[in-house]
């Protein structure tokens, strides 16, 4: 069972049930999510996660991009919900990756710890961002990112915002050495609790998308 079916596991097992404007949950609080490069792989080769269309989001973040339709072009509908435009959401912080990646690379340095916050308070959102701040630190010549989500759905967010970090990745001139994630909130829906018992049972399964 790898890392990432571990944590669904744990949920299953330990989580408490709540109810949000969303549906009812299992869920756990401050749980610790560490991935070296051979767990990513475990992940990405035995769980779906829809490649492109999160490398197009992406992308489309980093520019800056806060029109849905853009996102509906390349596939990606989940952010329909949320009107016309992504308001103080991931595209308002993460249009300030590029400049600090390129401050990463061209100074790499050891001392300092690189962050990119996401989802300022006080600010009018119509989705503010689940994922809260990006580390980014060099351990002995390696590269070491991590993330703190304030609320991640398992089934999901979990796996697109591992995926989105892993790509981040890719663009620093620093091998990775880990990805580790602390989770304020970590939480399988009701109506996906069947298909995740099914998951970890080795079947193929999709799931169902929870918005409010």
């Amino acid at each position: 069972m790898n890392k990432y079916h571990q944590i669904l596991n744990k949920i299953l097992v330990k989580g408490k049930e709540k109810k949000n404007k969303k549906g009812s949950n299992t869920s756990l609080l401050n749980e610790k999510l560490e991935l070296k490069p051979i767990d990513l792989l475990e992940l990405f080769e035995g769980h779906a996660v829809a490649k492109k269309k999160l490398k197009d989001e992406l992308l489309l973040f980093m520019k800056g991009e806060r029109s849905t339709e853009a996102y509906r072009e390349i596939g990606v509908s989940w952010w329909d919900y949320c009107g016309p435009i992504l308001v103080n959401s991931y595209p308002t912080y993460f249009e300030k990756l590029p400049k600090l990646i390129e401050k990463i690379n061209r100074e790499k340095r050891t001392s300092k710890n690189y962050v990119l916050f996401l989802g300022s308070n006080d600010t009018e959102s119509n989705q503010q961002p689940c994922l809260s701040l990006i580390q980014f630190q060099i351990d002995n010549g390696k590269l070491v990112i991590s993330a703190y989500q304030r609320s991640s759905d398992a089934n999901l967010g979990l796996p697109s915002d591992i995926y989105h970090l892993y790509l981040i990745s890719k663009k620093i001139d620093i091998q990775l050495k880990s990805i580790t994630l602390f989770l304020g909130n970590v939480h399988i829906y009701k109506n996906n609790i069947e298909n995740t018992n099914n998951l970890l049972n080795g079947g193929e399964v999709k799931f169902n998308l929870n918005v409010g």
